[in-house]
Parts: structure tokens; C-alpha cells; sequence
């Protein structure tokens, strides 16, 4: 029987993972397990959020292909539910699923401003451009209540410490008290991840987060009020979304962005399966051709996890879209996404002795 998909999630199941000895759930044949078949529609997701009490905050990487050393990332888990989301895995890692799981069950940290306030204070600490929106998007909808994005962001204006968002949602817009001022002296920049401007390809591909047109909408006011804006088409995916990388780029370019940037869809560890499974639900007449095509890209497999080639793709397919992209940018008059942002302007915050005698 075919996977009917929940209409307002991205996975199409919550099958869990062996790869850290987990062992995977199966039916056991209560009567619960086939209650959406009998009844005929599909049992309603709530989110949960747990409280994560996290040791440090800033998350470092070495990786030679990412340009950026360190990252922030509020919340774990996305109730975006991006079907294509690299960070799925990460929810193994909590004996959860990849799949409905990770966009129903996420970790809150809301101890994070107070942690990043510590760290920046280290004796040893060197200031570089601190990214958010890496793993999971720091203004999902939890962060209307949460608002540990906005704390952090404080934190950082107060010690003019320059930083990064990429996001899916306008949310952003609500901080841009925070980020105008920033962004006038060189210290913030934003991306705005749009992958369709088709409404209902959206809403299968990322069916929480908000519409392509507010998306777009959002990088109009950023560019407006001051704040450097990017468009980032990541993922393309073949046979999808990828008749649109001219599209996107052309309204971009009217809104104001500065530059962009795309990255081919990747299928790593579990998310391969759940991307596969949402094929079948919504595009089964090309689902094998989706799948020919990312093999091409990925020199014969699904997957190529191989720094420098895993954010590019290989083959004639790769370098299609890559033309394709540099004519698009060079015709709309979109530079790469290079920021140089300000890294002297930071002061670090007051140590506990500075606060008491009133230090600046």
C-alpha cells in the first residue's frame, strides 16, 4: 500500500536508525499500528520540546570546504520539515528517528546567551564570524516563544562580534533592531535559503516553513533597511526544482539581494531513504529519472560525502547547473556570496569582577 503523506510534515515516516546500535521499530501488530489505515487518515503530530542544558554553545568545525570555523545552533531538530535536511542524521544520535521524529521532537537550549556570554569572555578567545542557521534554522517556529536565537544575537551586538544567518523563514525581520545597527558597522549578514517559487512544490518540500513569496518578500525589507542579503538555492534538485535556478535568481536580483549561492541536493546517511520515500509519494511518475540524475551528479552513488566535490556534484550534470547558475548571476548581475565582515570592532563582555565595580 502506498505512504500517504502527512500534509503538513515533510517525512513520510519514522523509521529509526541502526548506525548507532539503535534498534529499529517495528509493528508489532496492536491495533494502533494500522489505526490510519482503518480510519483512513493520518493520526495528528504534536511538537514537543525538551530542554537541552548544553556544556558550550559554539560549535567548531575544521571541515577545508565550509567557510566558517564556528557555528551557533539554538535548537536541534527543525519543525520546518525539509524532506532534503543534511542534519536528519543528527537525530539518531538521541535514539530518535530521522524522519518524523526530527521535525516533532526538538531540543531547546535556552542557557545558550548565557553560554556564548561566557565563552566570548575566555582570555583566549579570537573573534570570527559566528554562523547560525548551519544545522537546523534558528527562527523555526518554536523561536517565537523561545526567542534563544534573539538572546544570542544581543549578546553579540553588545560585544560587536560580527555573524551569519541563513534562514527559511521571515521571522528574521522581527530582530532587525538588532541586525540594522549590526549591519551598519559591518557585522551582519543574512542568507535567505529559497529552493522554489512554486507554492506547492514548497509546501511538499518544506512544508512548515513560509511561503516562497514571504521569503522573497523578506529580502526586499532586509535590503531595504541595510542589512547585506543572499540568496541561497540549496538544494537544487534535479528534475524538481532545477527549471527555476534562472527564475529565482532574476526576483533575487529584483529584491535587492547582493549575491547567491547553490549547492546540488545531498543524500547523506538516513536522509537517502526518507528523500526516496518522498519521492514515491509526490513525484512517483519521475522518481526514478530524480534518482538517475543524483547518481550522475554524485559519480555512481547517492551520496558523495568527499570534501571540495560533496557541495559541487561531478559529471555533465554538475557542470550544467554550474553554468547555468554563473550566466544567470552574471546576466541579474549577482556577485558570489564573499563576505568580509568586521572581526576588529570586537570587545569582549565584562568579566564577573568588571560587572561588580561597573567596567565597561
Amino acid at each position: 500500500m502506498a505512504v500517504k503523506p502527512r500534509s503538513t510534515r515533510g517525512a513520510t515516516n519514522n523509521a529509526t536508525s541502526a548506525r548507532f546500535n539503535v534498534p529499529q521499530t517495528e509493528a508489532d501488530g496492536d491495533w494502533l499500528d494500522a489505526r490510519e489505515a482503518i480510519d483512513g487518515a493520518a493520526l495528528p503530530l504534536r511538537t514537543r520540546v525538551t530542554i537541552e542544558t548544553p556544556r558550550t554553545i559554539i560549535t567548531r568545525n575544521q571541515s577545508p570546504d565550509i567557510p566558517f570555523d564556528r557555528s551557533i545552533n539554538p535548537y536541534r531538530g527543525c519543525e520546518h520539515g525539509c524532506i532534503y535536511c543534511f542534519a536528519r542524521p543528527t537525530h539518531a544520535f538521541h535514539d530518535l528517528s530521522p524522519g518524523l521524529d526530527f521535525e516533532t521532537r526538538l531540543f531547546a537550549k535556552p542557557d545558550a546567551s548565557a553560554l556564548l556570554r561566557s565563552e566570548l569572555a575566555r582570555p583566549g578567545y579570537r573573534c570570527a564570524p559566528i554562523a547560525f542557521g548551519t544545522n537546523t534554522d534558528p527562527y523555526q517556529p518554536i523561536e517565537r516563544d523561545w526567542r534563544i536565537t534573539r538572546a544570542c544575537l544581543e549578546v553579540l551586538a553588545e560585544c560587536r562580534h560580527p555573524l551569519t544567518i541563513t534562514t527559511k523563514s521571515d521571522r528574521v525581520l522581527r530582530d532587525l533592531d538588532i541586525l540594522v545597527p549590526m549591519a551598519t558597522r559591518g557585522l551582519a549578514a543574512v542568507a535567505m535559503s529559497i529552493t522554489s517559487l512554486d507554492p506547492e512544490i514548497a509546501m511538499t518540500l518544506e512544508p512548515r516553513a513560509p511561503s516562497p513569496a514571504k521569503r522573497m518578500a523578506a529580502v526586499r525589507k532586509l535590503s531595504e533597511a541595510g542589512v547585506p542579503v543572499y540568496v541561497s538555492i540549496a538544494p537544487v534538485i534535479p528534475a524538481i526544482t532545477d527549471h527555476e535556478i534562472e527564475h529565482i535568481l532574476e526576483r533575487a536580483a529584483e529584491a535587492g539581494a547582493l549575491g547567491a549561492f547553490y549547492l546540488p541536493v545531498r543524500l547523506p546517511w538516513e536522509v537517502a531513504p526518507l528523500f526516496k520515500a518522498w519521492l514515491d509519494a509526490h513525484f512517483p511518475d519521475r522518481a526514478a529519472k530524480v534518482m538517475g540524475i543524483i547518481r550522475d551528479l554524485r559519480g555512481g552513488r547517492e551520496n558523495d560525502p568527499d570534501f571540495h566535490t560533496r557541495f559541487q556534484g561531478q559529471g555533465p550534470w554538475a557542470a550544467l547547473l554550474r553554468t547555468r547558475f554563473e550566466l544567470a548571476c552574471r546576466k541579474h548581475q549577482l556577485g558570489k556570496a564573499r563576505l568580509n565582515l568586521r572581526c576588529d570592532l570586537f570587545r569582549p563582555p565584562p568579566g564577573r569582577q568588571g560587572e561588580l565595580f561597573g567596567g565597561d
